[in-house]
């Protein structure tokens, strides 16, 4: 099978295309055909060896793929050769053919497209476990999405939204935030040319956000922190803007506020009947047109390595795909 294959670690540009043995089915475990796969901010930090994963050499990166069972490993009774499925692989995903773990593959529901498969359970996934399970955000309420216009920012605007929420967009560019709006956001900041905590003031009357969902972290989580309202959470979601930051923690004490942690992978892994629940309501809203993914772009396997410097270099809007 035809590969895109990273042998040490480093930049998009040294991922290399070639052909690898197929993989086989283990216990509890399916060989996927691959179709699709969504390209991810893990998988720009997996070929670097900065995520909290490091699969041995060689791999392929790409975490989330759709596609056809070609092969159901011992103990797996629930799919079957030829069910078209999604599943969260965490690598492997850039290739013709994949390995996944069964509890984190799921079938597609029927009219559900291969690109549209493979471009929901990292964005959609992650945005719902955080906001439903790790916020308990209320209708009502107001919730900031920073970085709303990446895969996951734009899902949790789209999910705020259908659940209520008044959703306010921070992003980089105001191209960016006319998408955010598309999808709904009420208000939208414009976090390079305005200050952000002095625009969340003025958009909350001083009262402050209930929750904020933060995949870009560095040096916009403290003025995010500091304009929550009583009680509010901030939900560490990832740190697309580079550094890890140190928070002050007497900001949670005076606010009675919580930091709250979201690692959505483990959670499917710990959690699948919740996950699975979860992915019942995403896939209902899916389906009935209240869900729809913007799709940046599509990548063909070759052009792998594009799709991932495109990522990094925060010019994707929504999702990017990879389409074999």
């Amino acid at each position: 099978m035809k590969a895109i294959i990273c042998q040490q670690y480093g930049p998009p540009d040294q991922l290399l295309l070639t052909d690898m043995p197929s993989p086989k089915a283990g216990k509890g475990q399916v060989v996927i055909r691959v179709e699709a796969c969504g390209v991810n901010f893990p998988d720009t930090l997996i070929i670097e060896g900065k995520y909290q994963f490091k699969p041995p050499f060689p791999f392929s990166p790409g975490g989330e793929v759709s596609g056809v069972i070609t092969e159901t490993g011992e103990g797996v009774s629930h799919l079957n050769v030829g069910d078209r499925v999604f599943s969260m692989t965490g690598h492997g995903g850039f290739a013709e053919e994949v390995v996944a773990d069964a509890k984190t593959t799921l079938p597609m529901p029927e009219g559900m497209d291969f690109v549209t498969a493979a471009s929901t359970m990292y964005t959609y996934g992650t945005s719902y476990h955080a906001l439903k399970d790790r916020a308990g955000l209320q209708a009502g309420e107001t919730l900031l999405v920073m970085g709303a216009a990446g895969g996951v920012g734009l899902a949790a605007v789209q999910l705020g939204v259908l659940m209520g929420a008044r959703v306010i967009a921070a992003a980089s560019s105001e191209e960016k935030l006319a998408v955010c709006r598309q999808m709904g956001a009420a208000e939208t900041i414009n976090y390079t040319t305005e200050n952000l905590r002095e625009r969340i003031k003025e958009l909350t009357a001083g009262n402050g956000i209930d929750v904020v969902y933060d995949p870009v972290g560095d040096r916009y989580a403290e003025p995010a922190i500091r304009s929550l309202a009583w009680k509010g959470r901030y939900l560490v979601v990832g740190f697309a803007a580079g550094e890890i930051p140190s928070i002050p923690l007497n900001l949670a004490l005076l606010k009675g506020a919580s930091i709250v942690g979201v690692f959505w992978g483990a959670f499917a892994q710990r959690e699948p009947k919740t996950s699975t629940q979860n992915f019942g309501q995403i896939l209902h809203w899916i389906k009935t047109g209240q869900l729809k993914q913007h799709i940046y772009k599509l990548y063909t396997l070759p052009q792998a390595p594009d799709a991932l410097r495109d990522l990094s270099e925060r010019r994707v809007v929504g999702k990017a795909v990879i389409k074999l």
